[in-house]
């Protein structure tokens, strides 16, 4: 099987799917030092939700609450990694990038910083107890 097709940014082509393979396979073709943060980000989302549902989706993994709709992204660009919380106008302290959409916040994960995991934690605690967002 071949390796995925990086699209613009180094945002891997995934085959839409539910369930973990298809954010792993997402996971291991982010390019560079991307893929080692994809892993910390999988691994402290699924340790904080053991249940959490995953799928690819628009080459974006996606996390959810089971039968509550999604709650967490993230995305390959260029120099970063962009965290995706769905309602993230409601997370206190509030994520640090603003949105053209109502509630929805990021934070950007560059290669030369450690990102702060005390941060994305007490935010992934948060958002996973409010209502998800249907796609």
């Amino acid at each position: 099987m071949s390796a995925p097709k990086l699209l613009s940014g180094g945002n891997p082509q995934i085959p839409k799917g539910e369930g973990d393979a298809p954010v792993q396979a997402y996971i291991a073709a982010m390019p560079g030092w991307k893929s080692a943060v994809g892993k910390q980000l999988d691994q402290l989302i699924t340790s904080l939700v053991p249940d959490v549902r995953k799928a690819v989706k628009w080459n974006t993994p996606l996390y959810g609450a089971a039968g509550d709709g999604w709650f967490l992204a993230f995305h390959c660009f260029d120099r970063y990694i962009k965290v995706t919380f769905f309602k993230g106008a409601s997370l206190v302290p509030l994520p640090p990038v603003g949105s053209k959409q109502d509630g929805v916040r990021y934070v950007h994960l560059h290669e030369d910083e450690q990102f702060d995991a005390v941060l994305l934690k007490g935010w992934i605690l948060q958002a996973v107890e409010l209502p998800g967002q249907v796609l």
